[in-house]
């Protein structure tokens, strides 16, 4: 290998974390702009009224505009890991960007999943009569059963355990650090499955003030970031799962 090609690798390895940050800014505007521009859509999306049956486009669609706005409300709390598993992959000499990605590609895979049974959720509750056509609840105790049970997964031992592995990115890459693309898929995915079990609940929120609620849609992404990045997260996280079960009893309460 020449020198000058070996300084262009060297140079293109120190600016890894530069492009990836810009990739990962990229990916979530996209998603965000597709988010916005779909805010009040399902009403008639195309022709499909919110009161017609579901076929598989509409599914499709659906899960698509579910999956969409996982990416765009869950990439930013997951920057700094992907930004540290660049930087780690770059000390031990692996030069392809490209496990980057695959580790990305591995997190979004775990939304992908959730997007999917949130769809279903939605096709369910949708043929009960369940949900307005802006897709927020039609039932108070449904609602108030989301608040309350959203409160209470506040308090769990798995909320504070999948909380605590997307809180230490250092302590996480460190323990299941894998070699190879294969490697990064894997790491990707767990991180994904700690990531999904710390803010599912939260998502399922959307239920309750409505999935294409934009305030909602930015307040719990917000939040969810704030909940990470904070040192006392966990502390914060109880907090709103007291103020989430008030809300839930409160509910039950005006149903009396």
């Amino acid at each position: 290998m020449t020198a000058a090609r070996r300084s262009a690798i060297e140079l293109m390895l120190r600016h890894d974390r530069y492009i990836v940050a810009v990739a990962l800014a990229l990916v979530t505007t996209l998603a965000w702009a597709y988010t916005l521009a779909g805010a009040g859509m399902p009403a008639d999306m195309g022709g499909m009224t919110f009161h017609a049956p579901w076929s598989a486009v509409h599914v499709a669609i659906m899960f698509a505009m579910w999956w969409i706005m996982m990416i765009a409300m869950m990439t930013p709390s997951a920057a700094p890991m992907a930004l540290l598993f660049t930087a780690i992959k770059r000390k031990r000499q692996q030069q392809s960007r490209l496990p980057t990605g695959i580790f990305l590609g591995g997190y979004l895979v775990m939304w992908a999943g959730f997007s999917l049974a949130a769809t279903l959720a939605q096709w369910s509750l949708q043929a009960g009569g369940l949900l307005t056509p802006l897709m927020a609840s039609a039932s108070p105790a449904l609602a108030g059963g989301i608040l309350l049970a959203a409160g209470l997964y506040q308090f769990s031992a798995l909320k504070a355990v999948c909380l605590t592995r997307c809180q230490h990115p250092v302590r996480f890459l460190t323990r299941y650090w894998r070699p190879g693309a294969g490697g990064a898929f894997a790491m990707g995915t767990l991180h994904g499955a700690y990531c999904l079990g710390c803010c599912w609940f939260l998502m399922a929120l959307l239920f309750v003030g409505g999935v294409m609620n934009v305030c909602w849609i930015g307040g719990i992404s917000i939040y969810v970031a704030l909940e990470k990045f904070l040192p006392h997260g966990l502390w914060l996280g109880r907090a709103v799962g007291i103020a989430l079960m008030a809300g839930g009893i409160l509910v039950f309460l005006r149903m009396l």
